[in-house]
């Protein structure tokens, strides 16, 4: 005679072959008048519950499993089976639920006369619809399921030139498997420690205090950014050089800073896991598994970071593309994303001759939203402690944008702020000593009334020119 663990085991085998899957109709339906017949046959009670309410005294114990054997007998005519007593079947139903009390078990084995089976499918339709509670909610934190999850079926590689966005509509991604996919960028989610991550954040909430909102010029107009901007490099040398001799629209940055020292620490897994996101890139999605024309052969090292500040949900950044000029073609940007999640919006460049595909009379000057449209635009979310990296083909085919939101979901540590640093990478061939400086000086022509350039640093005749310029 077989030992009762080797009875059990195999028991345990058979019955979980049995278990009803959680495809059909007919086998939902089937599922929900189980639960049906169980709901009407007891008391209401939270089949997931541990209050010790719940529990029953142990001296009716005895009680209630031979009330499940005498259901047995009842369903099979009378006819009585040792090796399926009520001890091995709590203890089948145990080991395939190990995470509900058998107290509740036994419930759920009265109520279905006994039917192993039939227990297993009440629970499987609990566990289900829980399941789906909790995805509904984990997803206004910005973490939900693939776009596979709704039968929209991976091709490989070769899906991802298929456009996915529609004109005018906006298409939000969450899974890194879609990201992946349907944009230039990929997604680390939870890529810190929760301990590394609050300490960093709450550092880099520290400096910003001290943060400025960038000036630039926009043609007449002096435009100042929606949120407001730290910069760092690794070295003091380094700091110099950004203050002296980098140029940026024109002008030296004055506000340069050196690591903190959080950022320092983090900066090395940023390499490491940027430069394994790059090569993984290039196997799954770049013609025939090499980089692209232009990029650079050379492992990634991030060398400077902006770290950006935004505070509330009106604060925001248009869309845009980086500066490639000390980056070089091809750049790869790493962004880490700390407190309130926010919308990272991506797009296509339209050329000017497609900003009208349907023929219609109006034109981007006009309508500044009207280029996003034509294509749609992609929105990724970024929850707390997520990395996303931009890849070689972002900054010369797409743009890329935090919009605003009308309501966030405040972050336990920041509040309503979000904390973004934009691992960078200055290469040392593209320093100012080695690439062509434009000594040129501003001047506005009002004959033609627009802006123009004179190259006159320098010159000695350039005050007299220019005031003829003027007048």
């Amino acid at each position: 005679m077989a030992c009762p663990s080797s009875r059990l085991g195999v028991l345990a085998l058979s019955l979980a072959a049995d278990i009803p899957d959680d495809h059909g109709t007919a086998q939902r339906l089937h599922r929900v008048t189980i639960m049906d017949k169980y709901l009407l046959r007891k008391r209401p009670r939270d089949l997931f519950s541990h209050a010790p309410s719940l529990s029953p005294p142990a001296a009716n114990s005895g009680e209630r499993k031979a009330e499940v054997e005498v259901k047995t007998k009842e369903t099979r005519g009378g006819m009585e089976d040792d090796e399926e007593s009520t001890d091995v079947k709590l203890a089948t139903l145990a080991s395939l639920y190990a995470d509900i009390s058998q107290d509740i078990l036994l419930d759920l084995l009265i109520a279905n006369d006994g039917s192993i089976p039939l227990t297993c499918s009440a629970v499987n339709a609990e566990l289900s619809s829980r399941k789906k509670i909790k995805r509904s909610i984990n997803g206004n934190l910005g973490i939900q399921s693939s776009l596979s999850s709704y039968g929209m079926a991976s091709d490989g590689p070769a899906a991802s030139s298929k456009t996915v966005t529609k004109r005018g509509q906006t298409l939000h991604l969450f899974s890194p498997q879609d990201i992946s996919k349907h944009t230039p960028c990929t997604i680390i989610h939870n890529f810190l420690s929760a301990e590394d991550a609050t300490s960093l954040l709450k550092e880099l909430l520290c400096e910003s205090e001290t943060f400025s909102r960038q000036r630039f010029q926009l043609f007449e107009n002096v435009v100042e950014s929606p949120h407001s901007t730290g910069f760092y490099v690794s070295s003091s040398e380094e700091q110099r050089q950004q203050k002296s001799e980098y140029a940026y629209n024109g002008n030296y940055r004055t506000d340069v800073r050196q690591l903190t020292p959080e950022l320092r620490r983090i900066s090395k897994s940023v390499q490491k896991a940027v430069n394994e996101e790059i090569q993984k890139r290039i196997r799954d999605h770049y013609p025939n598994g090499k980089k692209l024309q232009y990029q650079s052969p050379l492992e990634w090292v991030p060398n400077a970071a902006f770290v950006n500040c935004y505070d509330g949900p009106s604060e925001s950044v248009g869309y845009h593309s980086d500066e490639l000029t000390y980056l070089g073609p091809r750049a790869v940007i790493a962004s880490l994303s700390l407190g309130v999640a926010r919308e990272f919006r991506v797009r296509k460049v339209v050329p000017p001759d497609e900003a009208n595909v349907d023929g219609s009379s109006s034109s981007s000057d006009t309508h500044p939203t009207s280029r996003a449209d034509i294509q749609g635009q992609i929105s990724i979310h970024l929850p707390h402690n997520s990395l996303l990296v931009m890849h070689a083909e972002m900054q010369e085919e797409w743009k890329h944008s935090i919009a605003p939101s009308q309501m966030i979901s405040p972050h336990p540590v920041s509040g309503n702020k979000r904390i973004n640093v934009t691992y960078r990478w200055y290469r040392a061939s593209l320093h100012p000593k080695n690439t062509p400086r434009c000594r040129c000086i501003r001047a506005l022509c009002q004959i033609v009334d627009v802006q123009i350039v004179v190259n006159l640093h320098g010159d000695p005749r350039a005050p007299a020119l220019q005031n003829k310029l003027k007048h």
